[in-house]
């Protein structure tokens, strides 16, 4: 059995800080675990936008606290995001996070990150596996 809190994890090498400020990730479970997924809870700063791409990882986010828009840069089609509101990039989507507010998502990775990846130039995080 795992437990850890935000708490403790917070300013460890589990707490990920954009190069540009942006957005805050706590890296709950990582691949070190070796559970199959990855969980982090994820803070973007109100006012800004934020393109990802995960082009080697699935990744499941749950927003529970903010308001924003949600671009799928493959379609154009825009989502509203809110509590509760969940999405799935299921198809390595590039996407555009706006934020309205501070969004605060709980975010599943597979395959898991393993704690040290940033995104490149592109908004991807490289596949890094644990031995």
């Amino acid at each position: 059995m795992i437990v850890r809190t935000t708490e403790e994890i917070t300013d460890t090498e589990r707490d990920i800080t954009a190069e540009n400020g942006q957005w805050r990730s706590k890296r709950i479970v990582l691949g070190g675990d070796r559970v199959g997924f990855s969980f982090h809870e994820t803070v973007i700063k109100a006012g800004t936008e934020n393109e990802f791409h995960y082009a080697n990882h699935v990744e499941a986010v749950w927003l529970v606290e903010g308001t924003g828009r949600l671009l799928d840069r493959e379609t154009g089609q825009e989502y509203p995001l809110g509590p509760g509101s969940m999405y799935l990039l299921n198809g390595h989507e590039r996407h555009t996070v706006f934020a309205e507010t501070e969004l605060r998502m709980l975010c599943v990775f597979n395959p898991p990150v393993v704690g040290n990846e940033t995104h490149d130039e592109n908004g991807v995080y490289p596949l890094v596996t644990v031995d």
